[in-house]
């Protein structure tokens, strides 16, 4: 039991000011009032309070008997029994919480300690906000370690030549850069004769058919012609096809330069469309080299053909056609055509061609007669007025 020493008792002039003296029952407004048997005493300031220590400490030094109190035994209040003490938790209070991916694939609940910090970023902005963007990531999988240096030099050859193509390899790589080159070369050469030969001899025909009739002009008339000039015109209304004729079936001469070659060679040499009766023939490309008869497979009975000359209009009707005939079939051109259909002598045109488009292998015959002979001076005749 703990005694308590009376309020009349405490002496302001020797016993210290005890810390919270405001709530100390010698502070109640009771206790100020005036005591008219008590001594009147001098107002004494009170004392500035002590900085704050031990709780025994201070209730040794606050309570401390008198010498008229020695004989008291004084002991503060004994203390409530302290709580037992809880376990801390596992993962400390202050460490966040929040969902990782586990390695079997579910999603644990794992503090800061437990979850590996990122090494710190060392480069730029950018890769700090990478890393950033990263934090709580699985860390991306290690580098491979780099192939061991070979430690000799028997060792660093026997890696240099297994760096090496094999034999196979490279062969396979020239046979492969060469049907490249070959396919290029053959696309040039497909370019070459079905696109330019077509047009340098649309230029070549042009110029020619210009110069015969600048002749016609200047009024000149050639006893004969020679091989490669041109003296006529052949029109073909229902093709829209307008091509100079030469003399001879010369392919470096008058074929391939677009131009229709009259058969005049010993063997094969064939009427003039002025003859009074003869076989007229002639030939051209089909295809390429300005293909002037390529549609002639097209012609029908009845349609009309046009050979222009310096004196006159010679004008042709269609009869009839042979599909195919071998090259060497040279019947075809003689005066009264065999096969034609032809029984005697007349003014026959005979058109020959190579037929499949494209190759040479056999011969395309179109045969027509002579329907119309008419002076340059009575005009067109009626096939090209219409």
């Amino acid at each position: 039991m703990t005694s308590v020493r009376p309020e009349h008792e405490y002496d302001p002039l020797t016993d210290p000011l005890p810390p919270g003296a405001h709530g100390s029952p010698w502070f109640r407004s009771d206790n100020l009032a005036p005591d008219a048997s008590a001594p009147v005493q001098e107002p004494v300031s009170p004392a500035v309070p002590e900085p704050a220590q031990d709780p025994l400490t201070q209730a040794q030094q606050w309570y401390e008997p008198g010498p008229a109190q020695h004989q008291q035994d004084w002991r503060p209040e004994p203390q409530a029994p302290a709580p037992l003490p809880v376990a801390e938790p596992e993962i400390p209070i202050s460490a966040p919480i929040f969902p990782v991916p586990a390695d079997d694939g579910t999603v644990a609940l794992r503090s800061a300690a437990e979850v590996p910090s990122p090494p710190p970023v060392t480069g730029g902005r950018a890769e700090r906000r990478r890393a950033a963007k990263g934090r709580g990531r699985r860390a991306a999988a290690p580098a491979p370690a780099p192939a061991e240096v070979p430690r000799t030099r028997a060792e660093a050859r026997r890696a240099a030549k297994a760096r090496k193509d094999s034999a196979a390899v490279i062969a396979s790589r020239v046979i492969g850069e060469a049907f490249i080159t070959l396919g290029v070369v053959m696309l040039l050469f497909v370019t070459y004769q079905l696109w330019w030969t077509n047009v340098r001899a649309h230029q070549e025909a042009g110029s020619a058919a210009k110069k015969i009739a600048q002749d016609w002009a200047d009024g000149r008339k050639p006893d004969a012609f020679a091989p490669g000039q041109g003296f006529a015109l052949m029109h073909i209304p229902k093709l829209d096809i307008v091509a100079p004729i030469a003399q001879g079936t010369s392919k470096a001469k008058v074929l391939d330069k677009g131009m229709i070659g009259h058969y005049d060679e010993d063997g094969l040499k064939t009427a003039m469309p002025s003859d009074p009766t003869g076989n007229f023939a002639v030939a051209a490309h089909r295809n390429t080299h300005g293909e002037p008869f390529r549609y002639i497979n097209q012609l029908k009975p009845g349609d009309k053909v046009v050979v222009e000359t310096q004196a006159a209009y010679y004008t042709y009707e269609i009869t009839s056609s042979l599909p195919q005939t071998p090259p060497s079939n040279v019947s075809v051109l003689k005066p009264i055509p065999t096969g034609s259909g032809f029984t005697r002598p007349g003014r026959y045109l005979t058109l020959t061609t190579c037929t499949p488009e494209f190759t040479s292998t056999y011969r395309l015959i179109v045969w027509g007669k002579m329907v119309d002979d008419r002076p340059r001076s009575k005009g067109k005749p009626d096939a090209l007025v219409e």
